[in-house]
C-alpha cells in the first residue's frame, strides 16, 4: 500500500537549512495499521505530509495506494483519505452538509453523497447531528466528523495525524474503536502518527520509531519490547543474603543491565515470565531467601529510552524547531 525509498525533506530556515526527514524507507502492507511513534520534531508529520502530496520530497521515491507520489500526485489524492492534526471541518457549517459537500467534491452523485453521509454519520456515532453546527460538537464528536470527511470517498488508505490529541480518555477509547473498525470491517490501511505510547501499543500491527528524521526501529509492539528492552524483574531478598543473590543473578545468562540498591536487585531479560522459574530455583539452591518478586513487561517508552537515551515526550527534538514552525 505504501513503498518509499530514501524519502527526504529539507526545509529552509533562518540562517540555514533543517533536514526534517533523512532517508526514510517504508513498506506498509494493505490492511495494516502502521503507527509512527516519536516526539514532536521527529519527522512524523513531515513524512505524512509528503506521502499525502502536501509537501514535495526533497529526495527519494514513493508509491502510495498504487500511484507514484512524484509523477501522479492527483492519483494518490483520489485514493487516500487524510485527517490532519487540526480540525478539517468548518466550525460554522452543519455536520451533514460538510460531509455531503466533501463527497460531491470527490465526484459522488448527489443521491450517493447523501446515502454515504447518512451511513457514515450512523457508523461514527454522529447519527442525529446532521443539522448541528460543528462548533456545537464535543471534542470527540468533532474528531469523528473529521474522520467522516476523510472517509466519505471510500479510500483504501487513510492517514491519521495525531488523531486523539486533546481528547478525554473516553473520547480517545471511542476513536480507537472506530480506527479498529476501519481495518476490521472495511480493510482500510491506516497510517497513524502519534506521540502517545499507549495508542501505538493498542492499535498498531507495526510500529515505526522515528527520531531526528530517521526511523530508528520498526516491528510489532511485542517484537520491539522483547528484542530491544525485554522485561524487567525486581527481586527483594534478606539483607544478609544480598551477596549470594548478586552472584546468582550475575551468573544467570538471561540477565542484562543488573542494578542493586539496598535489598533490591533489578535486571532486564527477554520473556521474564519464562525466565523467572529457573531464576527462583537457582536462588533457592544458593540458600537465598526472597521477600518479593515483580515482573514488569516493557513498554514502548522503555524501547524509546533504550534507542535514544531519553524518554518520549511532547517536546521538540534537540537542535530542531517544531515541524509546524518550519517554513519550506
Amino acid at each position: 500500500m505504501i513503498t518509499a525509498r530514501g524519502l527526504h525533506r529539507r526545509f529552509a530556515v533562518r540562517g540555514g537549512t533543517v533536514d526534517a526527514v533523512r532517508g526514510v524507507d517504508l513498506d506498509i502492507q494493505p490492511g495494516e495499521i502502521a503507527a509512527f511513534l516519536g516526539p514532536n520534531g521527529a519527522g512524523k508529520t513531515t513524512t505524512a505530509r509528503m506521502l499525502t502530496t502536501l509537501l514535495r520530497p526533497s529526495g527519494g521515491t514513493a508509491t502510495v495506494a498504487g500511484r507514484d507520489l512524484l509523477t501522479d500526485p492527483l492519483g494518490v489524492r483520489r485514493r487516500i483519505g487524510a485527517v490532519a492534526q487540526g480540525h478539517g471541518s468548518s466550525a460554522d457549517a452543519r455536520v451533514g452538509e460538510q460531509v455531503e459537500l466533501q463527497a460531491r467534491l470527490y465526484g459522488l452523485a448527489k443521491a450517493e453523497a447523501r446515502r454515504r453521509t447518512a451511513w457514515l454519520l450512523g457508523e461514527l456515532d454522529l447519527d442525529g447531528l446532521y443539522r448541528r453546527e460543528a462548533k456545537a460538537l464535543s471534542g470527540g464528536q468533532r474528531r469523528r466528523l473529521d474522520l467522516a470527511l476523510g472517509l466519505v470517498h471510500r479510500p483504501s488508505l487513510v492517514f491519521l495525524d495525531e488523531p486523539t490529541t486533546g481528547l478525554d480518555p473516553q473520547s480517545r477509547a471511542n476513536l480507537w474503536a472506530h480506527i479498529r473498525w476501519l481495518r476490521r470491517d472495511h480493510g482500510v490501511t491506516v497510517f497513524l502518527t502519534t506521540h502517545y505510547l499507549d495508542e501505538a501499543d493498542a492499535l498498531a500491527d507495526r510500529v515505526f520509531v522515528m527520531d531526528h528524521g530517521r526511523i530508528v526501529a520498526r516491528g510489532t509492539p511485542a517484537q520491539l519490547k522483547s528484542s530491544i528492552s525485554g522485561d524487567w524483574i525486581t527481586i527483594r531478598v534478606q539483607a544478609d543474603h544480598m551477596r549470594r543473590a548478586m552472584a546468582v543473578v550475575y551468573n544467570f545468562s538471561a540477565a542484562r543491565e543488573v542494578t542493586c540498591s539496598g535489598d533490591q536487585l533489578c535486571f532486564s531479560t527477554p520473556r521474564g515470565d519464562t525466565v523467572l522459574p529457573a531464576l527462583l530455583r537457582n536462588l533457592e539452591l544458593a540458600a537465598v531467601t526472597t521477600t518479593a518478586v515483580e515482573v514488569r513487561t516493557s513498554t514502548l517508552d522503555d524501547v524509546f529510552l533504550t534507542l535514544t537515551g531519553r524518554n518520549l515526550r511532547d517536546t521538540p527534538a534537540p537542535g530542531g524547531a517544531k515541524e509546524a514552525d518550519r517554513v519550506a
